[in-house]
C-alpha cells in the first residue's frame, strides 16, 4: 500500500535535511518504546525527534492498517459516507488522513492529541478536509466540549495508556459517536486482548459489531492463538535505510474492532488466517456467524463456491 501523493510529498518536506544517523537513533528508541509497550508517563512523541522517526518508520504502517479496517466498515457499510470525524490520539494525524481517502464525503475533522511535538508536525502536514481543527489534550482525562462524530477514530493508542484509563475513554467515546467507531492496536497476542475487551464495552453499551467479527458471541479463538490480520506495506529509501533494512516493504500485523449504531453487511464468516490452496481445493480458516472458528475446504468439484474462495485474501468476509 502507497501513502496518497499529497501526503508523501508533505511528509519529504519535512524530513528534508535530517541527517540519516539522527533519524535512525530516533526509530530505534521509538521502534523500543512501541515493542515494549512501555507506560512511564511519558508520551512516545513527546519531542521532534520522535515525531520525525514516527513519520520516517511507523506512519506509513499505520496509514496501511487503518486504511485496511476502514475499507472493512466500507464493505460491511457500503451505506456509510461520514461528514464528520472526530481521531482520539491523532498523533500526525493519520488515521484522518486515511478516512479522507476512503470517504470523500468527509467535511469536517477534530483531532485530539497531548503531543506539541507531533501536533505541530500534523498541522503542517496540511490534512485537505475543509474543517479540521487541532484539540490539546490527554486521553487518560475527561474529554471536555467536543461534538459528536459520525466516525470516531481510536487507533493504536490502548496499548500507550494504563490499563485503569482504557475503559473510562471508550465509555467517553461512545457517546460521541453518531455511527461508527473504530479500534485498531497492534496484531499482537496483547493487542487482540485489548480490543476484546474494548469489544465486550461497547456490545455491553448497545453497539453493533461491524467487524472483523461476524457475530457479537464470545471470541472463539484462545492463546496462544489470536486474531490478527496483516497489510503489506511499501517502503521507501529513507525508510528502509533509517530501519537498516534492504527489503523494499514489510509486513504490517494489525487487530481491530469496528463498532457501529447501525447493522452492517451480514455475512457467513471471516478468513482470520492465510488462505492454504492447492490444486484441489481451498482452505479457509473462518471466524463464523455462528460464533465457531473452523476451517472450511473449498473443494474444485464444488464448482463457484471454489472459485470464490480462491480469491479471497486473509481479512475477506465470506458473502451470505
Amino acid at each position: 500500500m502507497q501513502l496518497p501523493s499529497s501526503l508523501r510529498a508533505a511528509i519529504d518536506r519535512e524530513l528534508e535535511g535530517i541527517a540519516l544517523a539522527d533519524l535512525t537513533r530516533a526509530s530505534e528508541a521509538l521502534s523500543q518504546r512501541y515493542r515494549a509497550e512501555v507506560q512511564d508517563g511519558r508520551l512516545h512523541l513527546a519531542d521532534d525527534a520522535a515525531a520525525r522517526a514516527y513519520l520516517t518508520t511507523r506512519l506509513p504502517a499505520t496509514f496501511a492498517a487503518i486504511s485496511a479496517a476502514l475499507t472493512a466498515v466500507a464493505v460491511a457499510r457500503p451505506d456509510f459516507a461520514p461528514r464528520s470525524a472526530l481521531d482520539a490520539g491523532a498523533g500526525p494525524g493519520t488515521a484522518t488522513w486515511a478516512a479522507g481517502q476512503q470517504w470523500g464525503s468527509l467535511e469536517d475533522a477534530t483531532l485530539v492529541e497531548a503531543s506539541p511535538a507531533i501536533r505541530a508536525v500534523g498541522e503542517r502536514l496540511g490534512l485537505t478536509l475543509p474543517r479540521v481543527t487541532w484539540r490539546p489534550s490527554r486521553l487518560d482525562a475527561a474529554l471536555v466540549d467536543l461534538s459528536p462524530s459520525d466516525l470516531v477514530l481510536l487507533t493504536y493508542v490502548l496499548d500507550e495508556l494504563p490499563e485503569a484509563a482504557r475503559e473510562p475513554l471508550i465509555t467517553q467515546l461512545w457517546p460521541l459517536t453518531t455511527d461508527t467507531l473504530l479500534i485498531v492496536e497492534p496484531g499482537t497476542p496483547a493487542g487482540w486482548k485489548r480490543i476484546l475487551h474494548a469489544r465486550d464495552i461497547l456490545i455491553r453499551a448497545g453497539a453493533r459489531i461491524l467487524a472483523p467479527c461476524p457475530h457479537a458471541r464470545a471470541c472463539p479463538l484462545a492463546a496462544p492463538d489470536w486474531c490478527h490480520f496483516a497489510v503489506r506495506v511499501a517502503r521507501s529509501r529513507l525508510h528502509r535505510e533509517a530501519k537498516g533494512g534492504t527489503v523494499p516493504w514489510e509486513d504490517e500485523k494489525f487487530i481491530y474492532v469496528a463498532a457501529s449504531r447501525q447493522p452492517g453487511v451480514r455475512a457467513e464468516g471471516r478468513v482470520i488466517a492465510p488462505p492454504r490452496a492447492s490444486k484441489a481445493a481451498v482452505t479457509l480458516k473462518l471466524c463464523q456467524e455462528d460464533g465457531y472458528a473452523a476451517d472450511r475446504v473449498f473443494a474444485k468439484r464444488a464448482g463457484d463456491s471454489f472459485k470464490i474462495a480462491r480469491r479471497l485474501d486473509w481479512g475477506d468476509i465470506v458473502r451470505k
